[in-house]
């Protein structure tokens, strides 16, 4: 065994130096990126944080102006509403009276054709119906003077197709 204990510290020397190794590559390593994000860092300091702080007074300086136009759009946006609701009941009056302004034409309109009606029932039965039956009458004592007198008009040698009168039925239809 003692044979033995001279390969085993071999062995753990070899054993720590790699872990040492290991350990510096680590080290290395970590050293490189710390140095990568410092570098970083830096660069956003000097990029980023000049930016933010602009954002930051630009939005300072905006607010006020943000604030003024939401205030102006509010107040447009109820004018305009009162506008519309007038706007709205002046349509809807103008509607209303038109509607109704239809609805007198209409009866106006029914009333005339009913009068034109009546009248021309009147005028048909007043003037009308007697003109013709004067017309028939006419007519008859034509028809009888014609025949007294139509005899004495074949003596003479007169036709009676010449002598007869027009008939005048339709004469003020």
């Amino acid at each position: 065994m003692e044979n033995l204990i001279p390969l085993f510290i071999a062995l753990t020397g070899i054993a720590v130096l790699m872990q040492a190794v290991v350990l510096l590559c680590l080290y290395l390593g970590v050293r490189k990126s710390s140095a990568r994000m410092e570098a970083l860092a830096d660069e956003v300091k000097t990029k980023a944080l000049p930016a933010l702080e602009t954002a930051q007074t630009l939005l300072k300086e905006l607010t006020p102006k943000l604030h003024i136009i939401a205030e102006n759009l509010t107040e447009t946006t109820h004018s305009v509403r009162a506008q519309v609701e007038r706007v709205d009941a002046t349509v809807s009056d103008a509607v209303d009276r038109s509607r109704l302004q239809i609805i007198r034409a209409d009866e106006l309109l029914t009333r005339t054709l009913d009068r034109v009606e009546e009248t021309s029932e009147m005028v048909h039965k007043t003037v009308v119906s007697p003109v013709r039956q004067v017309s028939g009458l006419i007519q008859g004592l034509t028809a009888g003077i014609e025949f007294l007198v139509g005899g004495r008009g074949r003596r003479n040698g007169g036709s009676r197709e010449a002598r007869r009168p027009v008939p005048q039925d339709e004469m003020f239809i």
